[in-house]
């Protein structure tokens, strides 16, 4: 008979999930939780109520959160905010006597603090999970010495955590080969998606008509991005590429776009700007609308370059026909024969898009019924979960 099983998962912002992958994956893990014996306990950095206190306890689907304050001080605030949601989790630990706890941290952001934690946690009778992410110190965002500092702390995190489970077999064999003294066993568990079978309901069909008016769009007449305007998501490439083709179809960019020093840039090395065709249409963080954005699009273009398995692009193949991806490993291992690639190389991206656009409608339907079908037997919510549930169980 199984026994209770407490999982801390320290890491993300938080549930209910607004934005970003680990707070999806986080929130989807304890939604569709299906073992009573596992008991989860989440930080929090945005609670429903501001007037939260430090460690104080709130219910959320079915876990229980602590809620600990980001505090505004740079870069720094996501480290404090780690640390204090560990040394919270210690307390609790101890306080109530929890015996064969999980702690599940998801990305490397306090690798020189974890050791101490890692041996206080183990005489507890605790253990360490750590999901490193993907490659965060390769990120353009980042000065020299904060790569610098992510990339020493990813080693000592690995080399502190008990197991290191990576969504990303390409990430797992990076583990592997660049930290080969690891302790701790390196498992490959994915992330999650659903796929888009049934008709949406007529409200939200209703609310995807009225996005898709208000901002000039029709059905099928434009190629979508969703993700962050960063330097290695290759926004560079996608806008050139566009601008230089002949299509006769928009461009919608779902971001949290910036007139900044990379939006600057890009306007001025692609002229994106004086194309009618490219569409800057704003964040969109309600789910089921951007499911239904990503239905009606001809074709979604995934530029995404650094880190494991990207949950935007799993929502594309459930939800997208035909998918353009960047070719990187990463892209590759997820999408195989269900997706078009391209490269930076010039007409690359133009080609792939011009290949698209002759398709027949038979052609984009068999591309649609691979990608969704990837989804279902390697990517869908119900496995991932329960192979979870199996772990924290296995500990």
């Amino acid at each position: 008979m199984k026994t209770q099983k407490h999982v801390f998962i320290i890491g993300s912002k938080g549930i209910p999930a607004s934005y970003g992958g680990f707070e999806t994956f986080v929130q989807e893990l304890v939604r569709r939780k299906t073992d009573e014996q596992i008991c989860y306990h989440v930080a929090c950095s945005a609670a429903p109520d501001s007037n939260f206190k430090k460690g104080e306890i709130f219910p959320c689907f079915q876990a229980e959160c602590f809620y600990i304050p980001m505090r505004p001080i740079g870069p720094a605030r996501a480290v404090l905010y780690d640390l204090e949601a560990l040394a919270w989790t210690l307390r609790y630990i101890r306080k109530n006597r929890i015996r064969g706890a999980v702690v599940y941290i998801l990305a490397c952001r306090i690798g020189p603090f974890l050791g101490r934690y890692a041996a206080l946690l183990k005489r507890e009778g605790a253990q360490v999970l750590l999901n490193p992410d993907g490659h965060e110190w390769k990120r353009a965002k980042w000065n020299r010495a904060i790569r610098a500092y992510w990339k020493y702390s990813e080693g000592k995190m690995v080399m502190s955590a008990d197991q290191i489970i990576c969504d990303s077999k390409a990430i797992a064999r990076y583990i592997r080969k660049t930290y080969p003294h690891a302790h701790g066993q390196i498992r490959y568990l994915s992330y999650g998606s659903d796929v888009s079978d049934e008709c949406p309901p007529a409200q939200v069909q209703e609310r995807t008509g009225r996005w898709l008016k208000e901002k000039g769009l029709e059905p099928e007449g434009y190629y979508l991005i969703v993700g962050r305007f960063v330097p290695e998501n290759n926004y560079e490439t996608i806008l050139r590429e566009f601008v230089r083709s002949d299509t006769k179809k928009k461009l919608a960019i779902i971001s949290n776009v910036e007139e900044n020093k990379l939006y600057r840039e890009l306007a001025v090395r692609t002229g994106f700007e004086q194309d009618p065709r490219v569409l800057l249409a704003g964040t969109v963080y309600d789910r089921e609308l951007l499911r239904g954005i990503r239905e009606n699009a001809f074709a979604y273009i995934h530029g995404h370059e650094v880190g494991g398995t990207n949950p935007s692009l799993l929502e594309a193949l459930g939800s997208t026909k035909v998918n353009l991806l960047y070719d990187v490993s990463f892209n590759r291992e997820v999408g195989k024969d269900a997706a078009l690639y391209w490269t930076r190389e010039s007409g690359s991206l133009r080609k792939q898009m011009v290949l698209c656009e002759q398709m027949t409608a038979q052609e984009r339907e068999a591309y649609s019924r691979k990608a969704r079908d990837r989804i279902r037997c390697a990517y869908s919510w119900e496995k991932i979960v329960r192979d979870y549930e199996r772990l924290f169980h296995s500990v």
